[in-house]
């Protein structure tokens, strides 16, 4: 027999039985909707992540209370370190550290934001020093700056925006020049941030950004976290130096002996990448596994209503075998109807999970990524999982004597 012949006694014998061809579906379709899914979303993250979440360049480091915590022994340690402190900046950006080339610090709460009768009850204020936008590449719209450092250090009453917050607060207006209200004191918009979208961690569209100076004098406490960005004199070639400097120099201001941990956690590009490698590779473990175990369970039910499918056709088997048609053609016949089977529960779990996947993305702004090679998984694998669910049905079907066949009711 050829393939021609093969396929349509197949597509034949599936059509026969579509309700229980379905059924038989249901747990590739499952599966492969799960992976196709979580592998959209996840390669989605990670080019996110690279370009919009990890705004580090490979040069520049951040001074942090925490760091990245991995165990509960070193969130303890942690916990313990006091905040960083505005004192500690100040000498920090004064120039002593002789491989820092650029320096800045923030911190932030969320507070409200009004003008005029639109008010917005929980938004994120940001303090920052004036090279904070230059650290993180802060772009401006239309006519809008950031604010200068003479304005932080005058405290000055400014604020720039994000896109969010304009398209809230001033909708078909220019809010440069307009005044806010952050928790009832006000403040000049002098610029608005460009569009970003939306996605994980701090929405920069939905921020408002004031100079430290005012930021910590009406709105700071003792408590509240506090970062320094700082950038490395010489390129990424200098990082491990300045790192080690700041290091050094920050445990003889806390007085910490030679035998303690260092009193503060330090977080590059590298740290945060590799970070997210683990998670992501977590979560894609997880939920493969979870997947893999619905593939599995539609791979046993495929073979099982391919073994009934054998023993409903003995007959028709021993007919055929007896006008001439070999072994391998009967095995291969039951390999391709199972074969078939399963790719088409894989294009349907191909199509939910893409669909899926791009609906998270409308309804959260997860980015999701749906590629030819995600949709070549998903249909690839469901393949695999027919043939070797079809392949003890098609043996017991091929060697069936074809006397006991012939006599089957």
């Amino acid at each position: 027999m050829n393939y021609q012949e093969l396929f349509r006694v197949a597509l034949r014998a599936i059509r026969a039985h579509k309700l229980r061809s379905f059924l038989t579906l249901l747990g590739i379709i499952i599966g492969v909707t799960t992976i196709v899914g979580v592998v959209g979303i996840i390669t989605g993250l990670n080019r996110y992540v690279q370009e919009k979440v990890i705004v580090l360049a490979p040069d520049m480091y951040i001074v942090t209370r925490f760091g990245i915590i991995r165990s509960r022994e070193e969130f303890l340690q942690a916990i313990k370190r006091p905040q960083l402190t505005w004192e500690e900046y100040q000498r920090i950006s004064s120039g002593v550290l002789s491989h820092a080339s650029l320096t800045a610090t923030r911190s932030f709460k969320t507070l409200p934001v009004s003008y005029g009768t639109h008010r917005l009850a929980d938004t994120f204020v940001v303090g920052s020093t004036a090279n904070f936008a230059r650290i993180l590449n802060l772009e401006t719209g239309g006519n809008g700056r950031f604010f200068t450092e003479g304005e932080d250090e005058s405290a000055q009453n400014v604020a720039v925006i994000g896109a969010d917050i304009k398209e809230e607060l001033f909708p078909n207006q220019d809010p440069i020049g307009r005044m806010i209200l952050v928790r009832g004191q006000p403040f000049r918009v002098i610029g608005h941030m460009v569009k970003e979208g939306k996605g994980l961690g701090i929405n920069r569209d939905q921020l408002v950004v004031i100079p430290f100076q005012v930021y910590r004098k009406n709105f700071f406490a003792p408590n509240d976290p506090l970062d320094y960005f700082i950038k490395a004199r010489g390129g990424v070639e200098g990082l491990s130096e300045s790192i080690d400097e700041t290091r050094a120099f920050l445990r003889a201001m806390r007085h910490t002996s030679w035998r303690d941990p260092d009193p503060v956690g330090f977080l590059t590009q590298d740290q945060l990448q590799e970070l997210w490698r683990q998670i992501s590779t977590a979560t894609f473990v997880l939920l493969t596994l979870i997947a893999s175990v619905s593939l599995g369970v539609g791979g046993i039910v495929i073979m099982n209503i391919m073994l009934v499918s054998v023993a409903e056709r003995t007959q028709e088997i021993g007919v055929r075998m007896a006008l001439g048609a070999r072994k391998r053609d009967i095995q291969r016949q039951f390999l391709l109807e199972a074969s078939l089977l399963s790719m088409a529960g894989g294009v349907v779990g191909v199509l939910l999970g893409g669909a899926i996947a791009l609906l998270v993305k409308a309804a959260t702004g997860f980015p999701a990524q749906i590629t030819v090679g995600i949709v070549l998984m998903g249909v690839g694998l469901s393949t695999v999982v027919g043939l070797l669910a079809g392949f003890l049905p098609a043996r017991r079907a091929a060697n069936l004597p074809v006397i006991d066949a012939l006599r089957a009711e």
